[in-house]
């Protein structure tokens, strides 16, 4: 166990949103809604999966719908508790802690938020390891663990509990419910027990944010006493692919469903200056192709990161002119098995390519 305050929400956020591909929201605005209730409440126990005792009660805090959306609308301080006390009274017992669901700028953060003002810890743990669009793309899917009994909530205090069949189901009516109510809702989904969440969870998201986001923050000076380039530093401690480096020339973007499609286009420069790419991406990114060769795909994360900075950019911040490098990540082992593969693979979003892993994608084409 230890303590979160205002430098490891920092970090977090500046990790998370690399780990986020693209989606999970905008770190600024999650980093405000946690950092203010730190603030005003103290900070918050982070615990390991190993921490939770038995029998104990997680429920997993997030935002659903189009991150676009969220940074206009923002997040409440008393949605949470209102949140919390509505599946404490289905369930008929109270919540041991709270955990993330993905990583992204914004959802990375509302779980912190959420333990600082209800006084509960919050578990280093997850269900993807990175961010996707459904709510149904997590690791306790393959796991066989049901998104329902689901808990919403808007800005303006529309709130219910959907039960449903499948994950899918949930995904849709939730989906339709945050279209309704203008582009997001606060949920809290996947609510478990500790053996769920010991068995299937992705341990250490948390931690993991923390470190990378305090490796973009420090690349120069990290850099520098290790003899490197600060962008062999951080290829060298995120363990990432370059897949190509260039300006970007055109965004096609689109709110559509509580989604935000579409595709950036970018010009090569310096090594990759005769190249052209684009990517393509539902909230989060889905795949990568460098002179009409695919690079990358999902479930491995595509990620763009300003070329000086190396700090992530995401996908609603995309703009005309903008230098980036875009960098391929390994996914979480289990991602990679069939089951993963079926619920959150290219196919899964009409990408007319089998998954093969990025590595092994760079290797081929000699980058």
């Amino acid at each position: 166990m230890r303590e979160i305050g205002i430098q490891e929400i920092e970090d977090i956020a500046l990790g998370a949103a690399l780990l986020g591909a693209g989606g999970g929201g905008d770190p600024y605005i999650g980093k405000l809604t946690a950092i203010g209730a730190v603030k005003e409440c103290g900070p918050v126990k982070l615990i390991s999966a190993d921490e939770v005792p038995e029998g104990a009660f997680i429920m997993p805090a997030a935002s659903m719908g189009a991150p676009t959306i969220l940074t206009e609308k923002g997040v409440g301080a008393n949605e949470f508790k209102r949140l919390f006390d509505m599946v404490s009274q289905f369930y008929g017992k109270p919540v041991y802690a709270t955990m993330p669901m993905e990583a992204g700028g914004v959802n990375s953060m509302l779980p912190i938020a959420a333990a600082a003002r209800l006084g509960i810890p919050m578990v280093d743990a997850d269900g993807m390891g990175r961010a996707f669009p459904e709510l149904q793309m997590v690791t306790f899917t393959i796991g066989g663990a049901s998104a329902s009994p689901m808990a919403y909530i808007d800005e303006k205090g529309n709130a219910g509990i959907l039960s449903t069949v499948t994950n899918k189901w949930t995904e849709d009516i939730a989906r339709a419910a945050t279209m309704v109510c203008g582009g997001t809702l606060t949920i809290a989904l996947f609510c478990m027990d500790d053996r769920t969440l010991k068995d299937f969870g992705v341990h250490g998201i948390v931690t993991r944010s923390e470190q990378l986001g305090r490796a973009i923050r420090c690349a120069k000076d990290e850099a520098a006493a290790a003899g490197m380039t600060p962008e062999q530093y951080f290829l060298s401690v995120t363990g990432g692919h370059k897949l190509f480096k260039g300006k970007i020339a055109d965004v096609l973007r689109e709110t559509r469903g509580a989604f935000n499609f579409g595709r950036v286009v970018l010009e090569g420069i310096g090594d990759y200056r005769s190249s052209s790419a684009d990517v393509e991406f539902q909230n989060e990114n889905l795949c990568c192709t460098v002179d009409g060769d695919i690079m990358a795909t999902t479930p491995d994360l595509i990620c763009l990161v300003d070329t000086e900075t190396f700090t992530p950019v995401p996908t609603d911040a995309l703009k005309y002119g903008k230098r980036v490098m875009v960098v391929g990540l390994e996914c979480f082992d289990m991602w990679r098995t069939p089951a993963g593969i079926d619920l959150v693979g290219p196919r899964y979003f009409g990408i007319d390519a089998d998954y093969v892993p990025v590595e092994e994608r760079v290797l081929r084409k000699g980058a």
